[in-house]
């Protein structure tokens, strides 16, 4: 896959043996599927299109493993080979093929499956004992894991030397390259080792201090052991090199940005004495965490200074980032400054008006009849509000009237003015562009102060490694009264008795008063591809229960919830429509909501004490950890049901039982970075564009994110032009493209 970094270290070693263009090299064809498919152009691209992970011969892989959906690379070994005759409607007669193939790691198996006229080749190749490499897209049938036609390079004896086979050039070390059906890994090991001897001209971006003193090895010969590595010391070495590549430059770039922003202006803005915050605090009927204390100690500081707040607030589901971002908006509104929201939905801008209007009563009524003296008017500016209130909600802003504004996109319109815009709070910071950001900052006569938050816990080294430009406050400490939140795993398919329980346990909820969430991963509407729908009720192993909103809410209004009001919230709603349904369930009217993960975050109805997630095994650990925060907010006990069909012994179903391990959403963060691509996690973050990290893993590194942190910090004091460091220039040029320049930029 093309990663901003493969542009990066293509323009990095300006040497033109490294730019020289693959189809010279490797020819057109075989250049147009490496483009077109990995994003890979020169041959420094390839050479930094580093191996996923290495066999070794007489070593298999772990079979049981393999995650569904993904075209995978598997060494292993055929138990067992079968060809089946059948009749069919291309053959009538009995003709048709197919030819069902085991191979096994020593204690899990797998199935191949080829069809028609492809069998005829693998019948005679993939022999019982055979070992070969496989590459194939994993997919589920009969409730057993298989690869249908997968590609295949057989791997012969290390003394059969007529055969051209892998161990000719990979060694005892087989390396596994992240491929693609159109261009298996080991085609691509062997354009690797074309252009291999360029490595030796690849230009250092480490400075020889640093590297020395790290004991690192040379860029040349990192590029070397990575691709042909002898022995897995020569693995280490090089990934060692490359990590602190990695790890290093990008530090250097979020170092610069800290740097840059310690020089610009901004107006300090400290909240009057007996003004509008101190107002606010009288009449909260509860007293704030100490966390939440601390935090807001954190964010006052930033906020009197006189170059802007760039701060991360991130904090556990539930913990009252709300509130600690109220206070700060109403500390700016104090020093006679405005603050905005930006939300990423409709539905939760609304909700966040609405909560920040109920928690300030008549504060939120400045100029209002019955408003206090002290208070201001709170806004709300949506895509889908009719033209006179938007007008006015317009001319509230550009007049300062209005010292909040709670918004979505349409805040960022050009023809949306403040007064004196001195605060931007971005809400679930992940859903926005960096470009969608900066078009708000830049609403303000002066860089106005930036709060971020973020609903999902991160670890320490992804603050570092994607937030590493922002001071960081966490919020670990939950308010008191919130309730415990019982998780439990429904296993549907194994035991479909317990998903009748589920829906029995809602209507108990519901008959104490409660009201309950039902969430699917789909909609079920003309978003469904009817050939995909037609394939799916065709597939035998297909026995489950529909699990869209709109067929789950009728199965269930006529069904299991018959006599209860059911009702459906999903993101293609008429904004009116999802506010109305949202204001009836808040109200206790709607006794279930099903919905999709439109209500993930903010939403706030503390009646409601149960969850039933289904097919929760489509969903990530982060996001089942923040659907469940829903849930447990007032002073009844939460209960979330994690509805999956997988088996017992697969990954998902080990994930689902994390999640019901454990309400601590830091610990869980971590399992839910552990189990996913980095590109996943920190693509979103870094400019939109995948992740420039290809050897740095954030967990595991973070010894290596830490110190290289340390180590940027250092040398951009002493020289934040790195005038005497031209290699490193000329890395950090390359990493940041034009577009992750204006990202820094931007902040």
């Amino acid at each position: 896959m093309y990663t901003a970094m493969s542009v990066a270290w293509c323009a990095m070693d300006l040497v033109p043996a490294l730019e020289e263009p693959l189809k010279k090299v490797l020819g057109p064809a075989t250049a147009k599927v490496m483009a077109e498919h990995l994003g890979l152009h020169s041959v420094g691209d390839l050479l930094h299109h580093y191996p996923r992970r290495y066999e070794e011969r007489g070593q298999l892989t772990h079979l049981a493993e393999l995650p569904m959906d993904e075209h995978v690379t598997v060494v292993a070994q055929v138990a067992d080979a079968r060809l089946h005759t059948f009749a069919s409607a291309k053959a009538p007669r009995g003709k048709g093929q197919r030819l069902e193939v085991t191979i096994t790691d020593g204690s899990g198996r797998l199935q191949l499956v080829f069809f028609g006229h492809g069998v005829h080749k693998p019948h005679k190749e993939l022999l019982p004992g055979t070992r070969a490499m496989f590459a194939g897209k994993v997919s589920l049938f009969n409730r057993r894991l298989q690869l249908a036609h997968p590609a295949y390079e057989l791997l012969r004896g290390a003394d059969d030397e007529a055969a051209e086979t892998v161990e000719t050039w990979a060694g005892a070390l087989i390396p596994i390259y992240p491929a693609t059906a159109k261009l298996e890994s080991w085609k691509i090991g062997k354009a690797i080792q074309t252009v291999l001897p360029s490595a030796q001209e690849a230009v250092d971006p480490l400075p020889e201090s640093l590297r020395e003193g790290r004991g690192l090895v040379p860029l040349p010969e990192a590029l070397l052991k990575i691709h042909r590595p002898h022995t897995k010391a020569d693995i280490a070495d090089a990934q060692s090199r490359l990590k602190w590549d990695e790890a290093f430059v990008l530090q250097v770039a979020l170092a610069r940005r800290r740097h840059a922003d310690a020089q610009l202006p901004a107006v300090p803005r400290k909240p009057a004495p007996d003004g509008l915050l101190s107002a606010f605090d009288d009449r909260l009927p509860f007293t704030l965490t100490d966390g939440q204390q601390k935090v807001s100690k954190e964010i006052f500081d930033d906020l009197a200074t006189d170059h802007p707040m760039h701060r991360l607030l991130q904090g556990e589901v539930g913990s009252g980032k709300t509130m600690v971002a109220l206070r700060a908006m109403l500390a700016v509104v104090d020093a006679g400054g405005q603050a905005a929201m930006l939300a990423p939905t409709e539905v939760l801008a609304q909700q966040h008006h609405r909560s920040i209007v109920e928690m300030m009563g008549e504060l939120a009524e400045g100029g209002m009849l019955g408003g206090s003296e002290q208070g201001t008017k709170v806004v709300l500016l949506t895509g889908s509000m009719g033209t006179a209130a938007r007008r006015q909600a317009m001319l509230d802003l550009v007049t300062g009237e209005a010292g909040i504004v709670i918004g979505t996109h349409a805040l960022i319109e050009d023809k949306v003015q403040f007064h004196d815009l001195g605060l931007v709070v971005v809400d679930e910071q992940h859903r926005f562009g960096v470009e969608q950001r900066d078009a708000l900052r830049g609403k303000g006569k002066q860089p106005p102060h930036l709060l971020v938050m973020t609903a999902t816990p991160i670890p320490r080294t992804v603050a570092m490694t994607v937030f590493g430009d922002l001071e960081t406050s966490v919020l670990d400490q939950l308010p008191a009264g919130r309730s415990p939140i019982a998780s439990h795993v429904v296993p549907a398919a194994d035991k479909p008795h317990f998903l009748t329980r589920a829906w029995e346990r809602v209507r108990e909820e519901v008959q104490n008063g409660h009201q309950a969430y039902v969430v699917c991963p789909r909609i079920g509407d003309a978003e469904d591809d009817p050939k995909k729908a037609r394939k799916s009720a065709e597939d035998e192993a297909e026995k489950r229960p529909p699990l869209a909103v709109l067929d789950i809410a009728d199965q269930l209004a006529k069904g299991p919830l018959s006599g209860l009001r059911v009702e459906v919230l999903h993101g293609r709603m008429h904004p009116d429509d999802k506010d109305a349904v949202m204001r009836r369930f808040a109200a206790g009217e709607t006794h279930v909501l099903v919905a999709t993960t439109v209500i993930e975050v903010g939403v706030n109805v503390p009646n409601a004490t149960a969850m039933v997630i289904m097919d929760a095994d489509r969903f990530g650990v982060s996001q089942l950890h923040q659907l469940r925060g829903r849930v447990g907010r007032g002073s009844a006990a939460g209960l979330c049901l994690l509805v999956s069909e997988m088996p017992e012994a697969s990954p998902a179903r080990q994930r689902l039982n994390a999640v019901a391990a454990t309400l601590d959403g830091f610990e869980l963060s971590r399992i839910d970075l552990e189990q996913r691509r980095e590109g996943d996690v920190l693509g979103q973050a870094q400019s939109g564009a995948r992740t420039s990290l290809r050897v740095l893993a954030v967990i595991e590194d973070e010894e290596i994110i830490a110190e290289a942190r340390q180590e940027a910090t250092a040398v951009v004091e002493a020289d934040p032009e790195l005038t005497g460091l031209p290699g490193l220039r000329t890395a950090l040029d390359a990493l940041l493209d034009e577009e992750r320049e204006q990202y820094l930029e931007k902040g």
